[in-house]
């Protein structure tokens, strides 16, 4: 089976969230092979001294950042005992095959359950779990609400929520509140041992669609940040300046867009009258400025 490339990131076990920010936007792009490249300068002196990897899965596909030289998420004998875990879903029949699963695993043992985010609360300040798995959308207390208040109370437990909400509000909003992982409940049994390992080693774990999510999400940042920046441009010259912004020649602009150079010339002299600028390397000044051009 072919491996999926490898990329540095600075990371450790605790993960800043801000969003649309700081923490996720270090991921700068994926390129054709599907690797992801960081700038680690950015990352900020708390994270910059510390050195991690972040890893594609081949089957969670997940974006898993760990502390270097932690014990490996593929190692569950390096632990004496099982993972303790609460499961939180309203589900009785969902809960019920959850508990069956975490029980004939010998990673995992079935400690409690929560039907709502009140009682996941109580439940995990009473039992003192290793990990918990926490649907979202729960009567009452939401489960982000209740992630949220279960870290206040045990600060650094691992979350990993699972859910049928795969919107980017839904999303982001867990990882917010600290979630350490986000999966379908279309996961298998495997992914979510190997996620429940993974977390349980200080990793963020993305199942594979959440994975794409995200970095489409992030991909789109630059455009976000050109209409707020350049709001009288179009949003075709927006993009060209991007690019402009990176230091693309019209000749490779014209290719990604499938325009024609003479196309390309005429958008980047109306975006020239627009910023007011007298040539390219004013334009490249002013769009850098506003945080283009690092994608």
């Amino acid at each position: 089976m072919s491996r999926e490339p490898e990329a540095t990131v600075p990371a450790g076990r605790e993960m800043s969230w801000e969003l649309p920010g700081r923490a996720l936007r270090r991921m700068r792009r994926m390129d054709a092979s599907g690797r992801a490249t960081y700038d680690a300068a950015e990352q900020g002196e708390e994270h910059a001294q510390r050195d991690g990897r972040a890893r594609a899965h081949p089957t969670t596909a997940a974006w898993m950042c760990h502390a270097e030289g932690a014990m490996t998420a593929s190692d569950p004998s390096s632990r004496s005992r099982p993972l303790r875990v609460v499961v939180v879903d309203d589900h009785p029949m969902y809960r019920d095959g959850l508990r069956q699963m975490l029980a004939t695993s010998a990673e995992t043992e079935p400690v409690g359950e929560a039907a709502t985010g009140e009682d996941a609360v109580e439940t995990v300040r009473r039992l003192r779990p290793d990990l918990v798995l926490m649907d979202l959308r729960l009567p009452g207390m939401s489960g982000v609400e209740a992630t949220r208040r279960i870290l206040e109370d045990v600060p650094g437990l691992p979350i990993v929520v699972l859910s049928m909400l795969d919107d980017d509000d839904s999303v982001f909003a867990a990882m917010r509140a600290g979630a350490r992982g986000y999966l379908l409940k279309g996961a298998d049994r495997d992914e979510l041992l190997q996620a429940i390992r993974a977390a349980s080693l200080g990793e963020v774990i993305f199942g594979a669609s959440i994975a794409r999510r995200v970095m489409a999400f992030f991909a789109g940042a630059p455009i976000a940040a050109a209409a707020a920046a350049f709001p009288e441009l179009t949003e075709r010259e927006r993009e060209i300046l991007e690019r402009i912004a990176r230091g693309e020649a019209n000749a490779a602009i014209a290719r990604s867009f499938g325009l024609t150079e003479k196309t390309v010339r005429n958008h980047v002299s109306n975006i020239l009258n627009k910023l007011q600028v007298a040539d390219r390397a004013g334009a490249i000044v002013r769009a850098r400025d506003a945080g283009l051009g690092n994608a």
